[in-house]
């Protein structure tokens, strides 16, 4: 299937995005402690972090999780920042997150990222919404809230719009991830679940058990 025309031709999904499928959502946590949890999802499997830019000290913690990851070589997570509503985009970026999430899609904030050859996953709930953000040069569409949408709907979704990757997020855990892989989602995007402890053992615990659980059946 022929993906729809873009007016801005975005940036394809990151290769740790793409593979590992699972982008992990940090909210909340202390910068201070993002870099050990950052690690236990590395060591557990884990190849994409999001940072969400109303955590505390949210862009010291960026930097500091991407120069860890970086220190780490080809293992390192993917840093990635969101939710992104406006200017914030920039500054993110500048502290070294690599990929930008949205809960909205902002036309103008996509095409201003994918100029720069940054990859966006801007938020959609329906078709037309998933069809602009595409269109705008979303690497792919974060669908949200996925809880309240379910499997059902991104299997339904595939059908007019197959060629467009989704992202679901949004009450993602370890007992529905693989389904929503399984409908057709790219990847999945988890959060509270995963990291809502902060407590690096736990963290490690379930990215191991979510990373396996996606093997024996997410493939869709």
């Amino acid at each position: 299937m022929t993906a729809p025309e873009r007016a801005v031709a975005g940036p394809p999904i990151p290769e740790p995005i793409l593979t590992g499928r699972i982008v992990a959502i940090a909210r909340g946590i202390a910068a201070e402690r993002l870099p050990a949890v950052a690690a236990a999802l590395r060591g557990g499997g884990v190849r994409a972090f999001e940072v969400t830019l109303d955590s505390p000290g949210a862009l010291d913690g960026i930097a500091a999780v991407a120069a860890a990851e970086a220190a780490a070589g080809a293992a390192g997570l993917l840093v990635g920042a969101g939710p992104v509503l406006d200017a914030g985009a920039a500054a993110a970026l500048e502290a070294g997150a690599r990929f930008l999430v949205m809960p909205h899609t902002d036309p103008d904030l996509v095409a201003w990222a994918a100029e720069r050859g940054v990859a966006t996953f801007p938020g959609a709930m329906t078709p037309s919404e998933i069809l602009a953000a595409w269109r705008a040069g979303a690497a792919a569409v974060k669908l949200f809230p996925a809880v309240t949408l379910g499997p059902s709907f991104v299997r339904e979704v595939r059908g007019p719009l197959g060629a467009i990757p989704l992202v679901p997020t949004g009450g993602i855990t370890v007992a529905n991830a693989a389904e929503f892989l399984a409908a057709g989602a790219a990847a999945v995007g988890v959060g509270g679940w995963l990291t809502g402890s902060g407590d690096p053992r736990l963290v490690g615990e379930r990215a191991a058990a979510l990373v396996a659980a996606i093997a024996d059946g997410g493939r869709g």
